[in-house]
Formats: C-alpha cells, structure tokens, sequence
C-alpha cells in the first residue's frame, strides 16, 4: 500500500468547507531524515506550506519537538537548544511572508530534561536566547508502557519524582509552559502531577495518548473505560488544556494508511467524534484545541482533509466556542500575537 505519500493523499479531493474560519494549528514538526518508518522524511518550511496551502485559513502554527537537529557536541543537557535555533531560522523567513499568508513557528516548543531539577534553568535561558520572540516552553516526552510496540521515553512514574517536579517548578517560574505527551494508562499520573504543581500551565498532547494495537489490539472494552476515565480526572485540573489529534498515527489503530483510498473527511468525523467529543465535554472548548499532528498524522489523511473534520465535528458548538476549538484557545496558551 502506499501509506500516505503525495500521490495517494490526492486520490481522496475535497472543497475546503468554511474557508474563511481562522485557524491556529498548535502542534506540528519540522524535521529532515529523521524517521525512518514515515515517508515524510523531509519536513521543513516548504513542505509545511503546502499543506497550509489547502484553501483553509491557517494564520499560525506551533512548532512542538521532534529531536531534531540537536547540537551535536557540546553538554548533552544543551544539545536541545540547536533545535530551536534550527526552528527560529524558518520561523524567521515564514514572517518575511515570502511563502505565504500563515505564519509558521509563530510559537516554539523546545525540550529540556526537567529530570535536571533547579539546574534545568540554564538550558531554558539558552532556549529563551535562542528565540527570545517566540520560545514558550517545552514537552517531555514521559511515555512508558510496557507495550514493546511502543517506544519508551521515559521510566515508569517519572512524573512522581521530586526532581522532575523542582524542573517543572522551574519552567513555571520562568512563565513557561509544559507540553506532555504519554501513553493513556498513565493520564492519573498527570492528574496527580498536576495538582502537584498547580502554577505549571500543562497541554496534554494527542488525546491523552491512546493506543489500540499492539499489548492493547482488540481490548476496546477495556482501553476506552480506562481512557475516559483518566481524561476526567485530567480535566479536574484547571491547570490544564488538551489537543484534539494525532488520530492519524497507526498506534490508534483505525488502519487509514492502509486504504486504497484514503479517508474522507465526514467519515473522518465520524470517527474521531467520540474521542474528541469526550475531551470537549470534560475540559470545556476553552481548554481545547485541534492539532495537525503533521506530519505523522499525515499517514493517514490530507491537512485539507483533516481541517475539514475538525469543522464538521464542531458544527454542533457555538460560535465562540468553535472560534475556542479552532484558533482562540491556541493563541491564548501559547501567547501568539495576533
């Protein structure tokens, strides 16, 4: 099967529904050979505008780490820092409006080790250094699962440890925020973590990090209690905002690469309403926003596609809270100036 390139993404053509809606897409990489199992392994400014280049109305996007272009000598705590100065070169030349209306990178998500405790404030200054305009804190990446289908990022209830919380004290101090990504058995592990460090603003990626393959494949009747109930005691912390995608990765199970042609976008609502629509009712669309997830989610589905979606599953709110969903709530949390 082809598996998301180009050539098959066209197979499936849509008129972009509601073309003048304003967008902020608070969630996508920039990469250049780094993943080996995707077919995108160039993903940089111009292959991000293209896919802005749907007929929607994309005013900004957020840059979230990737690994990418890492410094590759110096201490490995600040090797980080070289993707932000990587992403604050494209940032730059977005703004010059040369490749478009959108502006890319509008806000950056570095990484630090927060593991660092107090001595993790050196290398969020270097950060800061490097995009003083637009740096606003950083993801960890605290998955683990004892799924070998997954990838471990971190050890198990890192997020109990008393030095990861002094470097998450930190990032707050220093009025930044915190982007997590899991996997979903460990959403009260964020809910403790949470109301442990109440001052820290928190953005939960990814639908809370579900997955329907591997260790979890066929077990529906046990992976959605245990995710709806984990997104509850999530939401319980006002401290705390969601982002409404990355259905598109294989983890979740749906099989959309697979197709020979891909996914349309009323079927696309379809399916992703029940996982979405449970978020939105427990965090509000105020703490909510839809992601691209691009471009692993592109495996799956086109961005004109996916935008489509997110509009047709949100036709049933207001209109201040469809502007929330779409745009408002993006642009608060990550203080991009409009």
């Amino acid at each position: 099967m082809p598996f998301g390139n180009e050539d098959w993404l066209a197979l499936t053509q849509e008129d972009p529904i509601e073309p003048d809606i304003p967008l902020s897409d608070p969630h996508h990489h920039f990469w250049d050979g780094r993943l080996q199992s995707v077919p995108y392994q160039r993903y940089l400014l111009h292959e991000l505008m293209a896919d802005l280049d749907s007929g929607h109305n994309v005013r900004s996007t957020v840059f979230v780490e990737a690994r990418s272009m890492y410094r590759a000598d110096g201490p490995a705590e600040m090797q980080p820092v070289g993707e932000v100065e990587f992403v604050q070169g494209l940032a730059a030349a977005s703004a010059s409006g040369t490749y478009g209306e959108a502006r890319a990178a509008a806000a950056i998500v570095g990484h630090a080790d927060l593991k660092l405790g107090e001595n993790v404030a050196a290398v969020l200054e270097a950060l800061q250094a490097a995009s003083p305009n637009r740096f606003r804190g950083i993801r960890h990446n605290v998955t683990w699962s004892p799924d070998p289908s997954l990838e471990n990022r971190e050890t198990q209830g890192i997020m109990a440890n008393e030095t990861f919380r002094t470097g998450a004290r930190v990032l707050a101090r220093m009025g930044l925020s915190l982007d997590v990504m899991l996997s979903f058995p460990q959403l009260h592990e964020l809910a403790e973590f949470a109301r442990a460090v109440p001052e820290v603003s928190i953005i939960l990626n990814h639908v809370g990090g579900v997955s329907r393959t591997g260790i979890y494949a066929g077990k529906d009747d046990e992976v959605i209690p245990a995710w709806r109930d984990g997104i509850r005691a999530v939401a319980e912390c006002p401290n705390v905002t969601c982002k409404l995608g990355g259905l598109g990765m294989p983890r979740w199970g749906f099989g959309w690469p697979a197709r020979t042609v891909p996914i349309g976008s009323e079927e696309l609502a379809e399916a992703m309403t029940p996982w979405m629509s449970h978020c939105i009712e427990q965090f509000g669309p105020d703490r909510c926003m839809f992601e691209s997830n691009f471009p692993p989610d592109k495996v799956s589905f086109s961005y004109n596609v996916m935008y489509n979606a997110f509009k047709r599953l949100s036709r049933s709110y207001s209109a201040s809270e469809r502007a929330n969903l779409l745009h408002d709530t993006a642009v608060r949390v990550y203080r991009i100036d409009t």
